[in-house]
């Protein structure tokens, strides 16, 4: 089986190792802090052998050097990870990545930057989104553009229902105001966000997240919808995505 190893990273990172323990392969899926995740592999008896990055942002690729340094690791990531540090094999939309005998398929998620990318793992049920979808969230639009963003959701839309989304970072309890603010109507949402002030106050992850329950809760992912949409306006899903995503950026 898959052993997904998540530890908090930086001041609201997480950092993901992934092992295949028929082989022995550790795939470190990002790299916000490189002797951070040299730490936990040391502490687990792993050795990093691949690094998968999402993005080419210093919070997801800025440990790659000292990784590769120690471990030798091969690098896996989107053409713009050259921007920091060296990649060995660049891959993009519809491509697959292997950790033993593991296989992940790599999806265009851009819109936070151009080329990123997210990495998933359907027969674990798992994908690795990094920064374009949080739960009740979605990565800030620093390169794209709104149509481009909600095609790359939608793309995340169509994964299985019972996916985790493993996403990078710990804004759910901010996210869930926005959310709340943007779909107040929204009897799950309510549940949803009540439990994670629990979890918060527990000093308790709410990452992973599960895709069926971001498709009935966070606006980002349903403006398509007409209760969004209404509240939102634009006459396209893009449209009202772009409306959601200026508000939360004000918010």
């Amino acid at each position: 089986m898959l052993e997904i190893h998540q530890f908090p990273c930086l001041s609201d990172n997480y950092g993901f190792l992934l092992h295949d323990p028929d082989t022995g392969e550790t795939a470190a899926i990002d790299t916000p802090d490189g002797a951070e995740y040299l730490r936990q592999a040391e502490a687990k008896g792993w050795t990093i052998t691949q690094v998968w990055n999402t993005h080419w942002h210093p919070d997801h690729a800025g440990g790659n050097k000292a990784i590769v340094e120690a471990t030798g690791a091969k690098v896996v990531a989107p053409h713009e990870v050259e921007k920091l540090s060296p990649i060995d094999e660049v891959v993009g939309n519809g491509d697959t990545v292997s950790l033993g005998d593991w296989k992940a398929r790599v999806i265009d998620v851009s819109g936070h930057t151009n080329g990123h990318i997210a990495y998933h793992i359907a027969e674990a049920d798992t994908a690795f989104v990094g920064d374009s979808v949080f739960a009740l969230g979605c990565g800030r639009m620093f390169e794209g553009e709104p149509e481009q963003f909600w095609h790359s959701l939608e793309r995340i839309r169509q994964l299985p229902d019972n996916t985790l989304l493993y996403c990078a970072h710990e804004y759910t309890e901010a996210n869930a105001k926005f959310a709340l603010h943007a779909d107040p109507d929204n009897a799950e949402l309510r549940l949803y966000a009540g439990r994670i002030e629990e979890k918060r106050a527990k000093g308790e992850p709410t990452v992973p997240t599960l895709l069926s329950r971001e498709l009935i809760t966070n606006p980002f992912l349903r403006a398509d919808d007409a209760d969004i949409r209404n509240r939102w306006g634009g006459t396209t899903p893009a449209e009202t995505f772009a409306a959601l995503r200026a508000a939360k950026d004000n918010f």
